[in-house]
């Protein structure tokens, strides 16, 4: 039996034991009927990602009626496990008189031509209980697997409602490639167990790439030195996250700096000769140890990633041409000398068989390089405010024949509890903008700055909203993200979590400062703690807005125990939340604290006013240890 009838048959077997709970085996012939489809999820019928094209001609009472579907003992493993949360579902025995609802699914890439597409249909037997159908017709393996987690929030639905809707979807994806990449290289490196529930969660989503930002949290051979205390992940995992992410059709794609942010390994006396310039954390691109270092973990790394793609990093390289290559840059320009090492890196990713992504910011600096770039390479267009000019640099890298990716954010690192308002607005940006000019990929990054402060749950909300908007925007750009966070992040029956995840996001807008790439919070925490607040631009705070957004943030948390998340780790995502509102609260105490000083650094606060922040501070650590522990290994929290 071929793979593609697996893959039909799984989704047969699936859909019986999900929407019916019948054990009767039969096989009948299905008339798929065609209805007029209107986009959006219509009514109550609210999905992650909300389909392309809906319609609902009504709703059949649950129990009414029962299924008949083909047995299939060999099952492709990806959609073997979307069977088995199904049949979690099935709960309730049917009796053999009802009506009988048959089940068809099938690959045809000439019905269904976009790629990853599917059609599901939802037929209603006659008055005679005859006719009834559901259908599944798919472009290829992951539109099966898609239309399977659509039928799987149907029928969570259904089961809720009472009722199955009579309806018909026509649904694929925007962007061939939608995911997340997760930071941890500063300093967070997840245990195993929470980047399993991750991979389930975005599957769940319909993404399809995840990627892990590494630096020094590689465990690479002969290089212990570097990594020995960040818990780092070791090859042995690496393969078996990568097998986890093929069964549920995500590609892990590997992600290494390979020339920016290398300050992790020139620390160490066996790296500091490859620097740029002492103690810095670019490596010299004209040091040809620079390219054997990186030929050595690549070929080390790589071959436990089954992604034909390989993300080499190479942002923010801030010393270039300020140290050991200043000559070569005078003579010839930063940008050629970038450009030049670049494509060297390049060559070396070509070496390992893979397609080589890098950041687009430095490249973008330097426009009239960008027609040089090789056509086979992947332009990852970053950037995270809501305004960032995804537009003009998607329309450059269009108009050049370069391959891009738009690359937005949670908002959530250097901020605490995230900033819902720009988070959304950069998703919304870079999906649109990607979308009409072409980008191939969109990608959510949550990233670690700053000690990785923020707990993962921070995220949720805009790794959901991400979803959504990468897969289809138009149906899914006006979404109540709160709502959907709720139901599909969170799991909360109770329809609240969702809020209070957007509402705690929003305090950073209380605090009368607003920052790009960060909080009023984490600056008082963190940037500027032993600065006169005037010299660290927070001069013109007011100690009434900040002592109302510890009002404002009480409010919120006191919501927290109406939540009746399903989760398994409920209380852990109440305690995280809790944490770092906790963490806000004492920033903003410290800030009026010191505004009412004079506006002093926190060393030069009375010793009356400092000992009771402090004691706060004493109490707070032991509790954010613990919780750091939950989902994460020890590696990097002596660091954070």
């Amino acid at each position: 039996m071929n793979r593609h009838m697996l893959a039909c048959g799984v989704v047969l077997l699936a859909i019986a034991a999900v929407f019916l709970g019948c054990a009767t085996i039969e096989r009948a012939e299905v008339t798929q009927t065609m209805v007029k489809t209107t986009p959006a999820t219509p009514g109550d019928w609210l999905l992650l990602p909300a389909p392309r094209e809906m319609e609902i001609a009504g709703t059949i009472p649950r129990g009414h009626i029962r299924a008949s579907v083909a047995a299939i003992n060999e099952l492709p493993c990806g959609l073997s496990v979307a069977l088995s949360a199904w049949m979690d579902l099935n709960r309730e025995e049917l009796t053999p008189h009802l009506p009988l609802l048959t089940l068809e699914a099938s690959i045809d890439p000439l019905r269904v031509p976009q790629a990853q597409g599917y059609e599901l249909s939802i037929i209603a037997p006659d008055a005679q209980g005859q006719g009834g159908a559901v259908s599944v017709l798919a472009h290829d393996e992951p539109g099966l697997f898609y239309a399977a987690q659509t039928s799987k929030q149907i029928v969570a639905l259904a089961l809720e409602s009472g009722a199955l809707p009579i309806c018909h979807i026509r649904d694929w994806p925007d962007f061939p490639h939608r995911g997340i990449m997760l930071d941890i290289a500063r300093d967070k490196v997840p245990e195993m167990k929470t980047l399993f529930e991750l991979v389930d969660l975005c599957a769940s989503w319909k993404c399809n790439q995840i990627q892990l930002y590494t630096e020094h949290t590689f465990a690479y051979k002969g290089h212990h030195v570097v990594w020995q205390d960040a818990s780092p992940m070791t090859a042995e995992q690496v393969r078996a996250l990568d097998q986890y992410c093929k069964d549920r059709y995500i590609e892990l794609v590997p992600n290494q700096n390979s020339f920016g942010h290398m300050g992790r390994w020139l620390q160490h006396p066996e790296y500091a000769d490859l620097a740029e310039t002492p103690g810095g954390s670019d490596l010299c691109p004209i040091d040809p140890g620079s390219l054997e270092l990186l030929r050595g973990m690549y070929s080390f790394m790589l071959p436990n990633f089954s992604s034909a793609q390989f993300n080499v990093g190479c942002d923010e390289t801030w010393s270039l041409g300020k140290g050991r290559s200043k000559a070569d840059t005078d003579a010839r320009g930063v940008g050629r000398v970038y450009l030049e090492f670049l494509l060297k890196i390049r060559g070396l990713v070509q070496e390992n068989g893979k397609t080589m992504q890098f950041w687009a910011d430095i490249i973008n600096n330097h426009p009239e390089l960008i027609p040089e770039l090789p056509k086979d390479v992947v332009a990852m267009e970053w950037g995270y405010e809501a305004n960032h000019p995804f537009a003009e640099h998607a329309q450059r890298f269009q108009e050049n024949g370069v391959r891009f990716y738009v690359v937005p954010g949670t908002s959530s690192w250097n901020s605490l509890l995230g900033r819902t308002e720009n988070a959304l607005g950069n998703l919304r940006n870079a999906a649109e903008n990607g979308i009409q000019f072409g980008g191939e990929g969109f990608l959510v990054t949550d990233w670690g700055d700053g000690g990785h402060w923020q707990f993962l749950p921070v995220s949720l909300l805009p790794f959901a909203y991400g979803a959504g908007v990468s897969w289809c925007y138009e149906t899914n750009k006006d979404a109540d993200a709160a709502a959907v966070a709720s139901r599909y992040a969170f799991q909360d029956s109770a329809g609240i979590m969702g809020q209070i995840a957007y509402d705690l996001g929003n305090a950073y807008k209380r605090t009368g400062g607003e920052y790009g790439n960060s909080t009023t919070f984490y600056r008082l925490l963190q940037h500027a703690v032993e600065k006169p607040l005037g010299e660290a631009g927070l001069g013109d705070l007011k100690p009434e807005d900040l002592e109302a957004t510890v009002s404002y943030l009480d409010d919120t948390l006191a919501r927290l125990d109406q939540t009746q998340m399903q989760r398994p780790d409920a209380e852990l995502i109440k305690a995280e939340f809790r944490m770092n509102a906790t963490m806000a609260k004492l920033a903003c105490r410290l800030g009026a604290a010191r505004l009412r000083a004079g506006g002093v650094a926190s060393s030069a606060l009375p010793k009356d006013v400092r000992a009771p922040l402090a004691a706060e501070l004493g109490a707070l650590l032991d509790d954010y240890r613990q919780l750091w522990l939950a989902r994460n290994r020890s590696g990097g929290l002596k660091d954070s």
